[in-house]
């Protein structure tokens, strides 16, 4: 079952084209990251999803609804972490969090309490008072507190320090572990890379890839480094190598993945002293596209 479904999604605000024929699937139980930079239409696409702007033309099903005529619906069986996060000032953390989980219907107390210990929040505290990362940490607390279907985070972790942020994507781990499926907007590259199973990246409100990370890495390049005892020559004649730099015997290049055999081949005949090479990343693969279309402004 796609716990969502949207297929050819647009949205325009006036002439603006915010999307522009967006298709996405996301399967129970799946992580799935949705990347690109700010203005790219990410949070346009999860304000579709959520009910609150309603699609100029294509559909949007989010657990077999209809994500605008089915929205009170949908949000009994989701919890949904915005980037920024806007809180009553006059109310404790802890109050906001009671709210927020009494309207979903649910009531884990031990749950709440463990959350609260492992993101560090005080929930005694009035909201006017916190920080913008605490009060990300109430949003996040209150979701995975509750019992939901469907996580929908749009830069969840924005304003949390590394070791909270690595809190979060236990706690993502988790909810996938029980069987429930999390939609995860996010900018952070290697947050997106950690966590999900499938990803697509938004360019200009355009769906410009989509795919496991296995298949997305068939697509960039693998960085190698090398150190010869006889200095390389010839690189720039070898189909598959790319930016090639050179610090004293120290040689860094980028290289297609279906052109490293023969890519080693000449390296060997130079009598290899050390050798280092890494998977690409999805930031490789990001920033060559944004790079073959002129630029991510």
């Amino acid at each position: 079952m796609n716990v969502i479904q949207v297929e050819k999604l647009s949205k325009t605000f006036g002439h603006v084209t915010a999307l522009d024929g967006v298709d996405l699937k996301v399967q129970a139980g799946e992580v799935y990251g949705y990347i690109g930079p700010n203005g790219a239409g990410k949070t346009t696409t999860i304000r579709v999803l959520l009910g609150i702007l309603k699609a100029s033309a294509g559909s949007a099903k989010v657990l077999g609804q209809d994500a605008w005529t089915d929205a009170v619906d949908i949000h009994r069986r989701i919890a949904y972490v915005p980037g920024e996060v806007n809180l009553w000032p006059d109310l404790t953390g802890g109050e906001v969090i009671d709210l927020f989980l009494k309207l979903r219907g649910s009531d884990n107390r031990n749950r709440r309490e463990e959350l609260l210990q492992r993101f560090d929040l005080d929930p005694r505290k009035k909201c006017g008072t916190y920080s913008k990362g605490n009060r990300q940490k109430v949003a996040l607390v209150a979701a995975f507190a509750s019992d939901a279907d469907l996580y929908i985070l749009d830069e969840p972790s924005s304003g949390l320090d590394p070791l909270l942020e690595k809190v979060f994507q236990d706690c993502v781990r988790e909810v996938k572990e029980e069987g429930k499926s999390v939609f995860l907007s996010s900018h952070i590259l290697s947050e997106v890379e950690r966590l999900c199973d499938k990803v697509s990246i938004i360019r200009q409100g355009k769906i410009i890839e989509t795919g496991t990370l296995s298949e997305l890495r068939h697509l960039t390049r693998i960085s190698v480094g090398v150190q010869t005892r006889v200095p390389i020559v010839g690189l720039h004649d070898v189909s598959g190598v790319h930016d090639i730099q050179k610090e004293g015997d120290w040689v860094s290049i980028q290289v297609d993945t279906e052109r490293l055999p023969d890519v080693m081949k000449h390296l060997s005949q130079f009598e290899i002293l050390r050798l280092e090479s890494g998977p690409p990343t999805l930031e490789d693969l990001f920033l060559r596209h944004y790079r073959s279309t002129g630029g991510a402004s």
